[in-house]
């Protein structure tokens, strides 16, 4: 009787790659945390409306949404590892770019390059992980997740210190060094002559499974649970620190500490929340603790905000686990791997869309009303489509079976 062959050793033959997917995952969150914070010092040089604040946080999920599709295209045509080289030169050049930006248009083009080549690294990762990890997929996806979660909330702690001691310049543009080093692995793997790892692309949904996920009540809550919980993120990585300030008279390095709060709270939830949706099926109950946290944590910005605003914060933080949810119901929801395949592709496309008008819609209405009361209560009512679709998402049923019951077809 034959045994299935032990997991290689984690490092053997591929230390190159460990090294560099961390640290590809350490480059896809820096920038989406390390603006907000500095805002005010950024203003005193380059004047911002907020409409063009709220569209700089509009830009991380809509170059995710349009990359997303593009990528597997690129990675197609030039090979995995010199699409990622590609995308990590563009990533640093973007980075360096922002913190040499003169005026408002030349830190919106540096912010767009950035967050497109974000855009083609969160598409490489997983294949990058099945081809040189096949045997680890699972270890090695738990510690990418926690890498991005680590540069979510870095970014936030050392913006403020860093751009008081060596101006906000140097505080965005240090994130460049970190892109460029992760360009180091990935070069010698290109240029390795004994390189023999087959190559494992991006894999796209079927038109036909695609038009299915169209059509389906399944995938289109899937879609805005998702989005819901990216439409709340991003909205509090692009005004977090200045709402704080507003409303609960936070000092900048108080607010970057705690938008870094929020973003940590990520981080076990990224960990348990996959777990309890999985194994024990409390997917429920999981929404009910995201819809209850996002209205008691915006509750009480809105009505105490000068009193423990780290809880609020916090809880505000909590109410996206829907997100790790949305992405793990992919798989639990689905019965084929092209079934998983569409449905993740159009839960992310729509999902991204709509999340990228969150944090131009915050601001607008803050310019709008002078204050943050109408964007709270717009952030506090999003628990509810949430809460609704997650009721539905929360039931034991799968997107291939709607097919068959549109058919009169019982599964």
């Amino acid at each position: 009787m034959s045994h299935p062959a032990p997991p290689a050793p984690l490092w053997a033959g591929r230390a190159l790659a460990l090294v560099g997917i961390v640290l590809v995952a350490f480059n896809l969150r820096t920038a989406v945390a390390s603006l907000s914070p500095i805002l005010a010092e950024l203003e005193r040089d380059i004047p911002l409306s907020p409409a063009l604040v709220g569209f700089l946080g509009t830009l991380p999920p809509l170059c995710y949404a349009i990359f997303g599709i593009l990528t597997p295209l690129i990675a197609r045509r030039f090979g995995l590892e010199a699409t990622l080289v590609g995308a990590l030169v563009a990533l640093a050049t973007g980075l360096a770019g922002r913190g040499l930006a003169p005026d408002a248009g030349w830190l919106v083009a540096a912010s767009a390059l950035t967050f497109a080549a974000i855009g083609v690294g969160n598409v490489l990762l997983p294949p990058l992980v099945k081809r040189y990890f096949p045997d680890r997929v699972g270890l090695m996806t738990t510690i990418y997740v926690t890498a991005m979660s680590v540069s979510t909330f870095t970014p936030p702690l050392i913006a403020v210190p860093v751009a008081d001691a060596a101006g906000w310049q140097i505080s965005l543009a240090q994130w460049a060094i970190v892109a460029a080093l992760s360009l180091v692995p990935w070069i010698a793997l290109l240029v390795h002559p004994k390189r023999r790892v087959p190559e494992a692309m991006p894999e796209q949904a079927a038109p036909a499974r695609l038009g299915e996920a169209v059509r389906s009540p399944l995938a289109w809550a899937l879609a805005i649970v998702f989005a819901v919980s990216g439409f709340n993120a991003y909205s509090m990585f692009a005004w977090l620190p200045q709402l704080l300030h507003d409303v609960a008279g936070t000092t900048p390095v108080a607010a970057g500490a705690l938008l870094s709060l929020y973003a940590a709270v990520g981080l076990p939830a990224g960990l348990i929340v996959p777990v309890v949706a999985a194994r024990y099926g409390r997917v429920g109950l999981l929404v009910a603790v995201a819809s209850v946290s996002y209205v008691v944590g915006y509750g009480g910005l809105l009505l105490a905000p000068h009193v423990a605003t780290w809880l609020w914060v916090a809880l505000a933080g909590a109410g996206p686990l829907t997100f790790p949810l949305s992405l793990v119901l992919i798989n639990l929801r689905t019965r084929t791997h092209s079934g998983a395949i569409a449905v993740s592709g159009f839960v992310q496309s729509v999902g991204y869309l709509i999340v990228a008008a969150g944090p131009l819609v915050i601001g607008m209405l803050h310019e709008q009303s002078g204050g943050w009361t109408a964007a709270l209560i717009v952030l506090l009512v999003s628990a509810l489509p949430a809460a609704l679709c997650g009721a539905i998402v929360a039931r034991p049923r799968f997107f291939e079976d709607e097919r068959l019951r549109r058919e009169g077809v019982r599964p």
